[in-house]
């Protein structure tokens, strides 16, 4: 389906087209712009309240400033999808997010004006405030470094970080605050309020704006020297700064807040502050999903909804040819709130996922024992420890790419004082569009090797429930690591009574002959398939969920080593130091001798797509591990 853009917009191949129009078109340049965004995810999809949210901006961004002389930094970039068009990419946008086509984020390979590469949030200061050091330090004085970051991403420590030191740097970089109450779920805590505060104070926005213009229309010349300019600027702007403004207490010269809609009033503002030295902040209110008005009233089911129809706004299902499994995440939710009801000590908390983790369930039921706690993972880690330390029995729940952003908090709060915090690992594995920044590649190995923990993946949402009530018993002393994908159910009938697992004990799923698999997780299933589409070759390999990879059932190994002398192994976590690895290890160990094929994530980055495109590209899908079991079972595929 060809997708037209506007007029004007479809002569801008880079920000150098753009600057060949007036100021006076940049409205309408931001009209094609929000109606192109919206036509091509509504067919193609894609991340979508963001980008609408960010239109005006990204189009005075691309007009005022030198591009990609001048070095803009996305925060996250779900709402890069306005930049990415006026910036070449506009006739392949259509292939956003899609299988080898653009990445759903800036990333440097892909642009020179992609200066940063990003996914997880709150980066965007730090790395900007280090661009524009770094230029202070080669001598380009006139080089401009702009870091545009959400109200949600502010929240987390590694922005306040950036700040506090990119006051005290006096390096020439902005900092745009792109002020909408929302992260992918509404904002919370004090610097939502706060903001709130700044931006409805009548009293300190008149007085700020009285001292700015009056700032502006010094007569810095013969008679007025720069010197006298800047003591004068100093005294006003004690008026202010004091700690009734944040940004200002740490040396940010604080702007606004401006309409982030007002295309006109964001040129004038920019080309303003260029000409102003040192660490700015420009506060612009602006609303997710700004000109889809469904967007703008539910804005988290918004954020990314699929394909959808962009006149009746309804988002289209996927077929399924049998009732659709749930969700990992909504087992997930809907356990909590069972277990939650039988113990009383219970507790969860998601560093602002609440939706995506399902966690949103109990805190609609259980307001008091479910907390979103904000874009700050290594808080969530550690306030779980600080629960924990007084009887509570915490589920801790973190996206598997996110808690890498906790690992400290991990190995110093929880692992060495032996806390039985549950680390609930949701999308675990390949995740599919979302691509590199978001794969749950890593955390079989990086938990594996920390002491006192339990890592555990269950096959399916049964094997969920049993895991996660296990892990709150009484009984059960150490932290507990429960990874899973994300969605990807199996099981249609799935709510079944409690049943307690033998932590560090597998299963045999079945007998076999000549090839046993060792499977951790849900690609057990994938397992499963193989062996069936094999059968009738005359190929019967034995298959074990392990269940466990720490403790590992040793007890099962054994069997399994005195058995079998043909082994795969299969997980969707990296190949180095994974599950794989861990079966090496015993192996080793204990003097066994077999032909054991890892299947895994391999050592590279693997890049977007579908999870089916993925885990067929990587070689972990039900076809490959069927060819797989062909060759080890010297059956040519030739002779089949």
């Amino acid at each position: 389906m060809e997708i037209k853009p506007g007029l004007l917009l479809q002569e801008i191949n880079s920000p150098a087209d753009l600057k060949k129009l007036n100021k006076d078109q940049m409205l309408q340049v931001s009209e094609e712009l929000r109606q192109y965004i919206i036509d091509v995810v509504s067919v193609y999809g894609g991340h979508f309240g963001a980008s609408l949210g960010v239109v005006e901006l990204s189009v005075a961004l691309h007009y005022v400033f030198n591009t990609p002389y001048d070095q803009l930094v996305w925060d996250v970039g779900h709402q890069a999808y306005g930049h990415k068009i006026l910036t070449g990419r506009r006739d392949v946008f259509p292939t956003n997010r899609k299988y080898h086509g653009l990445s759903g984020f800036p990333k440097r390979s892909e642009s020179e004006y992609d200066t940063f590469g990003v996914g997880h949030s709150s980066t965007s200061i730090s790395a900007a405030l280090g661009m524009a050091m770094a230029s202070h330090y080669k001598g380009e004085k006139d080089r401009q470094h702009i870091a545009v970051i959400g109200d949600g991403a502010m929240t987390a420590g590694l922005a306040f970080e950036a700040m506090n030191h990119a006051g005290a740097a006096n390096s020439n970089v902005i900092i745009i605050l792109n002020d909408n109450c929302m992260s992918i779920d509404p904002n919370v805590g004090a610097l939502k309020e706060y903001l709130t505060d700044i931006t409805t104070s009548h009293t300190y926005n008149k007085v700020k704006d009285d001292v700015w213009k009056l700032l502006g229309k010094l007569p810095v010349g013969k008679t007025f020297s720069r010197s006298m300019a800047q003591k004068l600027t100093d005294g006003l702007k004690g008026m202010v700064s004091s700690s009734a403004n944040l940004f200002e207490a740490l040396n940010l010269r604080y702007f606004g807040p401006i309409d982030g809609h007002n295309v006109g009033k964001l040129i004038d503002t920019l080309n303003d502050l260029k000409d102003i030295p040192g660490p700015k902040i420009l506060h612009i209110k602006t609303v997710k999903g700004k000109g889809y008005e469904l967007a703008e009233k539910d804005q988290t089911k918004w954020h990314a909804p699929g394909l959808f129809d962009k006149v009746t706004g309804e988002i289209r299902k996927k077929a399924y040819d049998i009732p659709q499994p749930p969700k990992y995440q909504d087992v997930f939710g809907l356990t909590m709130i069972e277990l939650a009801e039988k113990n009383s000590r219970i507790m969860g908390i998601t560093p602002a996922m609440p939706s995506g983790s399902s966690l949103k369930f109990m805190m609609d039921k259980m307001p008091d024992r479910a907390f979103d706690v904000g874009i700050c993972e290594q808080h969530a880690v550690t306030l779980s420890a600080g629960l924990a330390t007084q009887g509570m029995r915490v589920f801790c729940n973190i996206y598997s790419s996110f808690m890498q952003r906790a690992y400290d908090m991990v190995i110093h709060d929880v692992a060495i004082q032996k806390l039985p915090v549950v680390f609930c690992l949701d999308r675990a594995g390949l995740v599919g569009e979302d691509g590199p920044t978001h794969h749950g590649c890593y955390d079989i190995a990086y938990m594996r090797c920390i002491p006192h923990m339990i890592i555990s993946a269950p096959m399916n949402e049964k094997e969920l429930r049993n895991l996660m009530y296990t892990s709150q018993l009484e009984s059960t002393k150490n932290p507990f690591v429960i990874r899973y994908p994300r969605g990807e159910g199996v099981m249609p009938e799935w709510r079944t009574p409690f049943e307690e697992i033998e932590i560090g004990k597998g299963r045999k799923l079945k007998d076999g002959e000549g090839i046993a698999i060792l499977s951790f997780g849900h690609p057990g299933n994938f397992a499963a398939t193989a062996i069936r589409d094999v059968r009738a070759e005359g190929i019967n390999p034995a298959h074990y969920d392990m269940r466990f990879v720490k403790p590992i059932d040793e007890e099962l190994l054994h069997e399994v080593f005195q058995k079998y002398h043909k082994i795969i192994t299969i997980e969707d976590g990296t190949v180095v130091g994974g599950f794989g690895t861990a079966v090496l290890e015993f192996m080793n160990e204990h003097g066994y001798k077999a032909d054991v094929k890892i299947m895994g994530i391999p050592d590279r980055l693997v890049e977007h797509g579908t999870p089916k495109e993925l885990y067929e590209e990587i070689g972990i899908d039900a076809n490959s591990i069927a060819e797989t079991l062909r060759a080890m079972a010297n059956v040519s595929v030739a002779a089949l």
